[in-house]
């Protein structure tokens, strides 16, 4: 029986403790980048989980491709039901399966990943807290190499992926909260170190509420709830919130404090920046 999960986030204590058990499926979504704002580059990071190590038995799940839709024009535009569902598969995930989901940095791309997961109705699935830094530094196993078979689904029935929830924004959704015609909070969750110093300007109106504000430095952890409570302060009230960042990945770190904090109104701006640069240049805010 998989474990169950009472949160959108586990500790390392409880992977620890659930570590091996049936129908536990880990995944490193790590992803590396290079660059800042418009010269930014990513990469998977296969080689680093293989090298580096990984938490025992966690399998790699590549977001630059798997997982995202190919010829968009965009960096990790979100995939299909069928693109979802067959990298799902061949990582070995059931429908009654339980999905952990850490990579090696502050959790943008855990939480991006989790972000998908959900999106398609998927909701046994969690953000490992603090992530693989933590896991790390705690002097918790770690294993070097790859992993020795291949993800099995062991006969069980092939994994479906439910109807795509609502909880994407697209260009459009963003423009017309931007000219008010249909309100919504829009926050930006990029720091300034991700767009750099010289970069185009960000949606008009935005609330910065970065990854900064949201992860604790000293242990890569979310912020305890009072603390986000504070942070997100401004924009709670919002019966709609909308997350952007460059790409749609710390745009899903906000989204899931957000969730933690109970908001149930949250939309991710898939193309983000990206898009937004692309398709608005009359209305860059400075």
């Amino acid at each position: 029986m998989a474990p169950v999960l009472t949160s959108p986030l586990v500790s390392t204590q409880w992977l620890a403790d659930h570590i091996g058990a049936d129908e536990l499926v880990v995944l490193d979504a790590s992803v590396h980048t290079a660059g800042v704002g418009t010269a930014m580059q990513w990469q998977g990071a296969r080689d680093a989980y293989e090298q580096r190590g990984h938490v025992p038995g966690a399998r790699y799940a590549d977001l630059v491709d798997a997982f995202s839709a190919p010829d968009t024009g965009l960096p990790f535009s979100r995939p299909s039901a069928e693109r979802f569902e067959a990298a799902a598969r061949a990582l070995g995930v059931t429908n009654t399966c339980t999905v952990v989901v850490y990579d090696d940095g502050i959790g943008e791309w855990a939480a991006r990943l989790w972000w998908i997961f959900r999106a398609f109705g998927f909701d046994e699935v969690a953000v490992l807290d603090g992530g693989f830094a933590k896991w790390r530094d705690e002097g918790r196993p770690v294993r070097v190499g790859p992993l020795r078979t291949e993800a099995s689904s062991d006969g069980a029935a092939p994994f479906l992926a439910g109807e795509e929830r609502p909880v994407w924004a697209d260009h459009d959704r963003v423009l017309r909260a931007v000219q008010g015609t249909e309100p919504a909070a829009v926050v930006l969750a990029a720091p300034p170190s991700a767009l750099g110093s010289d970069h185009p300007g960000v949606v008009p109106g935005s609330t910065a509420i970065t990854t900064d504000d949201v992860v604790d430095p000293d242990s890569n952890t979310l912020r305890r709830r009072t603390a986000l409570a504070e942070v997100f302060a401004p924009v709670l009230d919002a019966d709609e919130i909308v997350t952007y960042c460059g790409v749609g990945s710390a745009a899903c770190v906000d989204a899931l404090a957000l969730t933690v904090l109970g908001h149930d109104g949250v939309k991710v701006y898939d193309g983000s920046l990206a898009e937004w640069w692309r398709l608005e240049p009359e209305l860059l805010a400075s």
